[in-house]
């Protein structure tokens, strides 16, 4: 998505600042498949998680008119394809938030075969209404996908592997661990005896746990941008020829995420002053790169791994398995919001503000009203997406009569 003609966005990073705030990626769990995230927990001082379940438990109350938003065309444009791209989705899967119903859809899915695109905006206005949910105060990071140089092969000064899923990564059966808070049984490896335990966390994988069993992807050059890239959950390697491949978050070890930015504020090395470093991305990077050991100590706390695949597509994928775009797509919770629903911000960050479309999720982005924005790859993404963090209020758009079904006010 864009602003208009001089007002270009460009980024999934809130994760690495929680390490200071909050991201990453969404792909297959163990064993079935189905989107999940490898983002961090939400972090303390960040946006409290509502107790309530569901978008229908909340207040829900009619938006501006769809006319009042002043939706530029370009924005409305970028906006309208990827919500095109959703629509094999909406009109077929179940809205965990209790909002819509996937018939609801159908009208203005339908109608984008013969629509103008020159007319993006009138599209939205045609078949949408805003609703918004609870006291619709929003919070926004951001995400993107990060670039590193990598190689298909192992050759010399590109050391560190990336691993494809293992076969023995493994949902527990049912008596052979306890059950997750959530019902489901945890995920790890039954081992030479038959017990069933915990997958190898990150020091063991360093330490070559996976070594030699097939399961390298590729390699990569630099194992503290590989660790960012890891919470990014999707990012492409830069090859040695001039290539790009493309990886994917396949799954991960089942270890709780740690945010390190999160540890350096308890071990008291976040602020100003000597041997201080700022709580951004970058002063993360900073204080690993001139503190080798504590360094990568400090990256070890984070036990979680991720596994990759390689992407073919033209883009990320979401969790509606469609491509996240750059400026287009926004991580929400689908407890809250519809996947695939368009989503209008305005925040206190201007470039963020407009209409987005919610294609992802991430493990941090919980609760009603809370978005993580895909702004691309490259060095603006990942500076715009590092010091993401906006608030305002956030509509939904909704097929209209949506508003009348479900009696808002």
């Amino acid at each position: 998505m864009r602003l208009a003609a001089g007002f270009p966005r460009g980024v999934r990073l809130a994760a690495i600042l929680a390490l200071s705030l909050v991201a990453a990626a969404c792909g297959r769990i163990v064993p079935e498949p189905g989107a999940v995230s490898n983002r961090p927990p939400p972090v303390a001082g960040g946006p409290s998680v509502p107790a309530v379940k569901t978008a229908r438990e909340l207040s829900l109350r009619e938006g501006p008119k769809i006319g009042e938003l002043s939706i530029r065309q370009a924005d409305a444009a970028a906006a309208l394809l990827s919500f095109h791209e959703s629509c094999p989705r909406l009109v077929t899967r179940t809205d965990a938030s209790g909002l819509t119903r996937p018939t609801d859809w159908k009208p203005a899915c339908d109608a984008f075969a013969t629509w103008p695109y020159g007319q993006a905006e009138d599209f939205f206005d045609t078949y949408f209404e805003t609703i918004q949910v609870g006291d619709g105060r929003a919070f926004a990071t951001g995400y993107y996908e990060p670039e590193i140089a990598g190689s298909r092969t192992h050759v010399p000064g590109y050391d560190t592997p990336v691993y494809a899923m293992p076969a023995d990564l493994v949902r527990a059966r049912p008596g052979d661990a306890t059950p997750l808070a959530n019902g489901r049984m945890p995920i790890g490896r039954y081992d030479e005896s038959g017990a069933f335990v915990p997958y190898y966390d990150r020091t063991q994988i360093e330490n070559g746990a996976l070594a030699g069993k097939g399961l390298e992807i590729a390699w990569v050059r630099d194992p503290i941008e590989f660790f960012f890239l890891q919470v990014q959950g999707s990012g492409r390697l830069r090859l040695p020829d001039g290539g790009v491949m493309r990886i994917g978050y396949a799954g991960q070890n089942g270890l709780p995420y740690t945010g390190i930015g999160a540890v350096m504020r308890q071990r008291g090395l976040v602020g100003e002053g000597p041997g201080k470093y700022p709580g951004s991305m970058q002063g993360i990077v900073r204080y690993i790169r001139e503190n080798p050991p504590e360094g990568r100590a400090l990256m070890r706390e984070n036990r979680s791994w991720v596994f990759f695949r390689e992407l073919k597509g033209d883009g990320p994928l979401g969790s509606l398995n469609v491509p996240v775009r750059a400026e287009s797509s926004v991580a929400a919770d689908p407890s809250f919001v519809p996947l695939g629903a368009p989503i209008w911000l305005d925040l206190d960050r201007t470039e963020a503000n407009g209409l987005w479309i919610a294609q992802d999720t991430g493990g941090a982005i919980k609760g009603a009203n809370r978005f993580d924005t895909f702004w691309g790859a490259g060095d603006d993404a990942r500076r715009i997406a590092g010091g993401m963090s906006g608030r305002g209020r956030a509509f939904i758009l909704v097929p209209k009569g949506t508003l009348t079904r479900l009696g808002a006010k």
